[in-house]
């Protein structure tokens, strides 16, 4: 037969071992460069800096109190609910400071509209969470997580206070 090509094992065999092994390295490629991308550093922030930024695009119009950590409010008159924002930013724009405080100040605009919707004038007890539910309770600082984006996952009590 003139023109048919012999079947040779060998040569399919190598050619296939060869797709197998670049797919293989092709997938640990793209694995590794992932990785590389879902980077989580942690940054813990001074509050009053933040509250000063220009970073965000909203900030709580100041008709809400907030009380970090263990300040101590002014004499609760209701507790209303406990809620937890999550603010987030991205990363992309600028650096990771600037956007864990544009973070901070989202997760305050949310316990602001949360407040106001439960008739409370003033979210205490405020803390900082991480993704593995951990506390950290500070007047001072908050904690926030940088990768893709930022995050400043927050905790407090939504609370009716006397007027001062």
């Amino acid at each position: 037969m003139t023109g048919a090509r012999e079947f040779h094992p060998t040569h399919h065999s190598t050619t296939m071992k060869q797709t197998i092994g670049l797919t293989l390295v092709l997938m640990v490629s793209l694995l590794a460069a992932r990785l590389a991308l879902a980077r989580n550093d942690k940054y813990l922030l001074p509050i009053k800096a933040a509250l000063e930024s220009t970073e965000a695009r909203e900030k709580p119009d100041g008709s809400v109190r907030f009380f970090f950590g263990k300040q101590s409010p002014p004499p609760i008159v209701t507790k209303l609910a406990t809620v937890t924002p999550h603010g987030k930013a991205s990363t992309r724009r600028t650096d990771d400071m600037k956007a864990c405080n544009a973070a901070f100040l989202a997760a305050l605009v949310d316990f602001h509209k949360h407040a106001k919707k439960a008739g409370a004038n003033a979210v205490v007890n405020i803390v900082s969470y991480d993704y593995k539910d951990v506390e950290m309770a500070s007047s001072s600082e908050f904690e926030c997580h940088a990768g893709a984006a930022a995050h400043a996952i927050l905790r407090g009590d939504l609370v009716k206070i006397a007027v001062e």
